[in-house]
């Protein structure tokens, strides 16, 4: 069974810096694409970033030069680095991850980590 687990949510000042973590366990699942996405209250799950197994990252404008997404090399492990937060980054994050064991195709998501960002 392939589980999804985010990390590294919490409470930062506007300003300040957070870095989430993605783990996807399952050793024999491939994983092609790791995203994150953000659901503030009353809105909808957005897309915030986007790597493939290639290593190109993709951005919202909103976040584009101060969130940075990151793969480990070999690993089924992601991370996203924010950076000069503000007050409307407050959401829960996702992690979704896209990939296949042998040739059936599937993607799973985590249960979020919520990010409060506030003085």
């Amino acid at each position: 069974q392939v589980q999804v687990v985010e990390s590294g949510g919490d409470l930062v000042q506007p300003g300040g810096s957070l870095r989430l973590s993605c783990v996807v366990s399952a050793s024999r699942f491939r994983v092609y694409a790791m995203n994150w996405h953000c659901q503030a209250p009353g809105r909808k799950r957005e897309l915030v970033a986007g790597i493939t197994t290639h290593g190109y990252p993709e951005y919202a404008y909103f976040v584009k030069g101060r969130f940075a997404i990151s793969r480990d090399s070999g690993e089924n492990t992601g991370h996203l680095q924010m950076n000069d937060l503000k007050p409307e980054n407050t959401a829960v994050y996702y992690c979704h991850a896209a990939g296949a064991i042998g040739d059936a195709m599937n993607d799973y998501w985590g249960q979020g980590t919520q990010e409060t960002v506030s003085s």
